[in-house]
């Protein structure tokens, strides 16, 4: 149900909050699109379930969103294992996502757009 008819941007009520629990992912309809929306550590996040490789179904990959090994600076460029619980994995390639941010993990001239999420009056709204 869309909330703001006549605006640029549609805002869709897509559930109770109680659907969307800490750590869980949930494929929605919204205006005739998939949006992923993700909960990681109490905030809400809304991405496409669309992954750009190859159009495979982003928001279905791995169980829930997972981490992967990252190296910097910091670590003398040693790896180590970090972005716990905020990257998911494209199913059909393993292609990695920062879902916060949307940025592709492999190639950094990706990055998804995303779409804002929150709750309001117990309810999970997304806009598009």
């Amino acid at each position: 149900m869309s909330l703001n008819a006549g605006s640029a941007a549609r805002e869709h009520r897509v559930g109770p909050v109680s659907d969307f629990p800490e750590g869980s992912r949930r494929v929605v309809q919204v205006g005739g699109r998939e949006i992923g929306v993700f909960n990681i550590r109490g905030h809400l996040y809304g991405l496409p379930n669309l992954c750009p490789h190859q159009q495979g179904p982003l928001c279905e990959g791995r169980r829930g969103p997972h981490g992967t090994t990252v190296a910097s600076a910091e670590t003398n460029w040693e790896t180590r294992w970090g972005l716990e619980g905020e990257v998911i994995a494209c199913p059909w390639h393993g292609i990695e996502y920062h879902v916060p941010t949307g940025q592709c993990l492999a190639f950094p001239e990706i990055r998804l757009r995303t779409y804002p999420v929150e709750v309001r009056d117990g309810e999970v709204v997304v806009r598009i």
